[in-house]
């Protein structure tokens, strides 16, 4: 029943990831909606099910996007496997954790977008992607992962409810 709220969330992230959130844009970057909820969502230690929504996530954004699927898929998975291992070792800074992941998600489904890029034949410059794409989309991630954040651990707790003692 817990995982049921996934396909209504995820759902919606990824509509509005691909008509609203891509078009606030800062050089050539944007926020990445569904990575940030799941960053959030993985990070909340009650939380069992964040493997389930990594992949719902991949196949609803490999199906939106252009991108080969295996760039979305295991960047995703990255993504929530990083959370996991920092909400086992951070517990003590869930805020400084989120901001971590995000960091390291960024990066790691960018670079697996530019080499995919490459190999598809797609001439960039590296420099370019990173100073035009990379940058400013960590900077818009790095914002709009502090509301995401707030949204995501009032869901958790509304989802996984404390245990009531005496």
């Amino acid at each position: 029943m817990r995982n049921l709220i996934a396909f209504p969330l995820l759902f919606l992230a990824v509509i509005l990831q691909s008509s609203v959130v891509s078009q606030v844009q800062l050089l050539a970057g944007y926020a990445d909606l569904p990575l940030l909820i799941l960053a959030a969502w993985a990070l909340h230690k009650r939380v069992d099910t964040a493997w389930h929504w990594a992949a719902l996530a991949c196949v609803l954004v490999a199906f939106v996007s252009g991108m080969p699927w295996f760039a979305p898929t295991a960047g995703y998975l990255a993504v929530v496997f990083f959370a996991r291992v920092l909400q086992r070792r951070v517990w003590q800074a869930p805020l400084l954790a989120m901001f971590s992941v995000v960091f390291a998600g960024v990066f790691f489904i960018h670079l697996l977008s530019f080499v995919s890029l490459q190999i598809s034949g797609v001439p960039l410059s590296f420099l370019d992607v990173m100073g035009l794409i990379t940058l400013p989309s960590l900077l818009l991630n790095m914002l709009f992962s502090i509301p995401v954040y707030a949204f995501m651990r009032d869901l958790a707790r509304w989802v996984y409810p404390a245990e009531e003692y005496e």
